[in-house]
């Protein structure tokens, strides 16, 4: 599989149940997730839909089929952290460690640049030594180390945050962009 074949773009409702079943392995079977239980699709389109009114949500696809995704939210809900987010990512299970996480992030730290978000953040959940070097590889550093805050399967987790800064913090800050203006300004284009 060439990565340079991989299409990178918005993701609608119709991409839900795709999604999901990417997302739902993760869930039953890893602690990359917390939670206990699959959402319904109706659920998860309700999720994409609130994301996509401030936030890029990205799809990666190859020949009409979705590999991967990732999406930026809320890092906390106020507005002094407009310019904080928290970045998430997910690829399917056979398509691990073929370049689709990295391609899928840069093209959301593109974005998000764009929407003057200046802080991405990671929540991992700890030991997960496939993720925080996935971190490290694309540039985010350890803020943060949370002992025994998530616990699933049995076992208590840790949590660590990693961060990676993407912009200058201007004082005053560049106003941030909500990703439909930013899509209205762009004809449509990511």
């Amino acid at each position: 599989m060439n990565s340079e074949s991989i299409v990178i773009r918005m993701a609608t409702a119709d991409d839900a149940k795709e999604i999901l079943g990417i997302y739902a392995p993760y869930v039953t079977d890893t602690t990359v997730s917390f939670e206990y239980d699959i959402p319904t699709v109706d659920d998860f389109v309700e999720r994409m839909r609130n994301t996509l009114t401030k936030y890029p949500y990205l799809v990666a696809v190859l020949e009409n089929r979705i590999l991967g995704y990732a999406y930026a939210s809320t890092f906390k809900n106020r507005a002094a952290y407009d310019w904080a987010v928290e970045v998430t990512v997910y690829v399917h299970q056979d398509f691990k460690a073929k370049g689709i996480g990295k391609k899928l992030y840069s093209t959301l730290e593109k974005i998000l640049k764009k929407q003057n978000i200046i802080n991405l953040n990671a929540c991992i959940a700890y030991p997960n030594p496939d993720s925080v070097d996935f971190h490290k590889h694309m540039g985010y550093k350890t803020v943060g180390h949370f002992t025994k805050c998530g616990y699933k399967f049995g076992t208590w987790y840790d949590m660590v945050w990693m961060e990676k800064i993407i912009g200058e913090h201007l004082v005053p800050p560049k106003q941030f962009i909500p990703i439909i203006q930013y899509l209205s300004q762009n004809n449509g284009q990511i």
